[in-house]
């Protein structure tokens, strides 16, 4: 075989004995074998919860699995394909055979950032929310730019868009708004994204175009399913009801129906105003309210915690996690984990990937980050 082939090919055996370690074969076996045995009980949905909570395991266990026995087996007919071109002197089937490695790659690729999505909420829907930092127009316009670019994210894969929650700014752009992501592990991949985004361009509001500095914040948690029981007191939540409102009634409606609830021992606060009526946007404000508390209790447990909250406490200088800069020069660059482009217009066009997994890796395999410089 050429040497490029035979790299490629080494490259491929390399993804998929990582894949291998991470999912732990055999344990992962044994534990579907005992799932299969467990989903055989005629007594099983008796319990409902518990019953979802093992399928869904189950099917995990069995696409991980299948998908590596795949792999390796289209690498077997892949070799077997380019060693037979190469017997008869066929170069059309080299070449075929070369193709289908290099998309079989990119395949292993795509299952090795799945296997970063092991948490406990990974794979739920998410919320999302952009909140404005200080700085009045400038910081409304530019989170109101991120909320386009998470949308675009989300659609480019797939997702569901729903928006929740929408606060206009004075002149132009959101003080904060909340949108519901859904699609298999939307929260895994946009949990990468919470944390301070800054900004650095020649602003469209400065008569004098000056270069301005914006920073808005972004929040996320999971949409957290009936298997997951929080409890909040009633007595402990205050409820709140406003005149909902939106850019242009587009995606919620201009009606007395908005319900913001606050989870006083946490100062916790939730905004929904979706719906038509208070009703329906009460029922989705109490999720939201659990989802955030789940997402506080979650975040307890994980060793960077207070690394990950302190990163919210400041929508300002020294918290941001990305920069963006637009004048004069373009740039996209990733404080955590050294990630940048030049590709600003792809970037907040949805085109986060390459963001996404390096910060899942980072965290996935415990990988300190480097004290990275930020942009000018």
């Amino acid at each position: 075989m050429r040497a490029e082939i035979e790299r490629l090919v080494e490259e491929i055996k390399q993804s998929v004995g990582l894949l291998r370690r991470h999912l732990d074969v055999e344990k992962s076996t044994a534990r579907l074998a005992e799932l299969n045995k467990l989903a055989e009980d005629p007594n099983l949905w008796n319990d409902p919860q518990k019953a979802q909570k093992l399928m869904q395991e189950r099917t995990s266990l069995e696409d991980s699995l299948s998908g590596i026995g795949k792999v390796e087996q289209e690498l077997e007919d892949d070799i077997g394909m380019i060693e037979l071109g190469e017997a008869e002197g066929d170069d059309g089937v080299v070449a075929e055979a070369e193709a289908a490695l290099k998309a079989l790659k990119k395949e292993v690729a795509r299952r090795e950032l799945e296997a970063l999505l092991s948490g406990e909420a990974d794979r739920f829907d998410s919320y999302l929310e952009v909140h404005a930092g200080a700085g009045g127009t400038e910081s409304q316009d530019w989170a109101q730019m991120l909320l386009r670019m998470y949308t675009r994210w989300a659609e480019t894969h797939g997702f569901k868009v729903e928006y929740l929650e929408e606060s206009e700014g004075e002149e132009a752009g959101i003080k904060s708004a909340t949108i519901q992501v859904s699609g298999h592990n939307a929260y895994g991949w946009l949990k990468t994204e919470a944390g301070v985004h800054r900004l650095v361009r020649i602003s469209p509001f400065d008569s004098n175009a000056r270069r301005h500095t914006s920073f808005s914040s972004v929040q996320v948690f999971p949409v957290i399913d009936d298997s997951i029981k929080i409890d909040i007191k009633e007595s402990d939540v205050r409820t709140d009801t406003m005149r909902s409102g939106g850019a242009g009634g587009q995606h919620v409606n201009k009606t007395e129906s908005a319900v913001r609830l606050t989870h006083i021992p946490t100062g916790v606060a939730v905004v929904c105003q979706a719906g038509r009526s208070q009703h329906k946007n009460r029922a989705q404000a109490w999720d939201m309210l659990r989802a955030r508390l789940y997402e506080i209790e979650l975040k307890k447990r994980e060793e960077k915690a207070a690394a990950d909250q302190a990163a919210k406490t400041d929508i300002g200088w020294g918290h941001q996690i990305r920069s963006y800069v637009l004048q004069p020069y373009q740039m996209v660059k990733d404080l955590r984990t050294g990630v940048q482009t030049s590709d600003t217009s792809g970037v907040l066009n949805g085109e986060l990937d390459d963001f996404m997994a390096a910060t899942l890796a980072q965290r996935a395999f415990g990988t300190p980050g480097a004290d990275i410089e930020d942009v000018d």
